[in-house]
């Protein structure tokens, strides 16, 4: 039995965008599934593994860049017209993009690589993102003035490297990697003292709740982060986020892997540095499910119960990719999971978390007021219905569900949460 008692108007913080996605749903250059983000108040998209898409001249370095040798100050050396095109769309839409700067991950590596080499020279690549922030923020080349507060030095660069084999994220050593964050993160913060200089969207701690003998990788993964932590602290490397990813399915592995990441930061002195998970998903053979709707919701209470700043779900793109988890490619139309992120909107929008108190730690709960109303979410991921109780808020005026044959239906408020069941109120406070 979860018995729950939200107190309406006891604040116990604020509602934090842990709802953001990667890629966004575009196809070509129609972007008229974007509204689906306004609706549910995604907060970032992060721009990472676009090169792919447009004849592969969006966002990545050479993408932007396509002459390393050519002058970074120099507007004529840039590339923006098809990045200009996703971010313009983004903004339109209220979503903040989180700018990865380096490459899309290159799948077959084991065959040959192209471009996740270490840059000839660091302080060259460093001076080509100047110029792409500059782009965006400034103005510079016939630019923007957005709110882009942002920008991710590379992704995954332990993904295999000296210790672990062949790598589509970064073939170089890893003090290669932690030199040429340095370099760039260094002098991008001169550059920009105001914006949110890090990285380095590490694989994850996976070693923290599985071993396997198979894949000595990830305790690489773990060993790698504290050695990058070392480092940036010895060399005073800015360090504004640390971004990470996880695919476990445990919600409760995941809030194991967003403390820890906590916890080494301030090991190592870094305790103004803001944490992001921004990859996250469950199995691959989720996609679809009301479970991974479920989830979705879950890891949503999770994350806001812990000690991380924001995250990012991988992805909300719009195609047969197993990672699309919000939108069906062929219809068009929301899958399950997209409706936890409406729902998160609807308490990320009222701001206030207000006090909740749970009885049942299988059953994932938060609520957020405003002047008026007060919203909750449920969410139930296991296998059992779970009975519920709930006091402290007045009138119910509107109750839905998100279960088996019921997608986001109104509804009165059931008796139970039934397994892989979703569940979101709002009431009179």
């Amino acid at each position: 039995m979860a018995d729950i008692r939200i107190s309406p108007t006891e604040f116990t913080g604020t509602i934090k965008p842990v709802h953001g996605v990667g890629q966004p749903p575009y196809y070509g250059l129609r972007f008229d599934l974007f509204h689906y983000l306004t609706e549910a108040r995604i907060p970032y998209s992060r721009l990472h593994d676009l090169g792919i898409h447009m004849g592969g001249h969006l966002v990545d370095i050479h993408c932007v860049f396509p002459n390393f040798d050519a002058d970074p100050a120099d507007p004529a050396s840039y590339d923006f017209a098809f990045t200009d095109q996703v971010i313009t769309a983004l903004v339109d839409a209220g979503v903040e993009p989180f700018y990865r700067l380096g490459e899309t991950i290159e799948n077959y590596a084991s065959i040959k690589c192209y471009h996740v080499h270490p840059p000839r020279d660091f302080l060259h690549w460093a001076r080509i993102c100047e110029g792409i922030i500059r782009h965006y923020t400034e103005g510079w080349a016939d630019g923007f003035h957005y709110s882009m507060k942002y920008w991710e030095i590379w992704n995954e660069p332990e993904g295999g490297n000296d210790e672990a084999g062949v790598s589509g994220t970064w073939t170089g050593t890893t003090q290669q990697f932690f030199e040429f964050y340095r370099v760039a993160a260094t002098h991008l913060k001169t550059c920009f003292p105001h914006l949110k200089i890090g990285g380095y969207a590490s694989c994850g701690f996976r070693a923290l709740v599985r071993s396997d003998p198979t894949r000595p990788f990830w305790t690489h993964w773990l060993t790698y982060f504290d050695r990058f932590l070392d480092y940036a602290r010895a060399h005073n490397a800015p360090l504004d986020f640390f971004s990470w990813h996880t695919y476990d399915t445990d919600i409760e592995n995941n809030r194991i892997f967003t403390r820890h990441a906590r916890e080494r930061l301030d090991a190592y002195g870094f305790k103004e540095t803001e944490t992001t998970c921004n990859e996250w998903n469950c199995g691959h053979n989720e996609r679809g499910t009301l479970h991974h709707a479920a989830f979705c919701a879950g890891m949503f209470v999770m994350f806001q119960e812990e000690p991380i700043e924001s995250a990012m779900f991988y992805d909300a793109r719009l195609g047969p990719s197993i990672y699309g988890g919000l939108f069906n490619p062929l219809t068009h139309k929301p899958l399950p999971a997209y409706y936890s992120f409406l729902a998160w909107g609807e308490l990320y929008g009222r701001k206030n978390q207000v006090r909740l108190e749970n009885t049942d730690p299988r059953l994932y709960a938060a609520a957020a007021a405003d002047d008026e109303t007060v919203a909750a979410v449920f969410a139930n991921p296991g296998s059992e219905a779970i009975p519920l109780r709930l006091d402290g808020i007045g009138e119910i005026l509107e109750c839905r569900i998100l279960t088996e044959g019921r997608i986001w239906e109104v509804c009165p408020l059931p008796a139970a949460v039934a397994a892989d069941t979703v569940l979101f109120l709002t009431a009179k406070k």
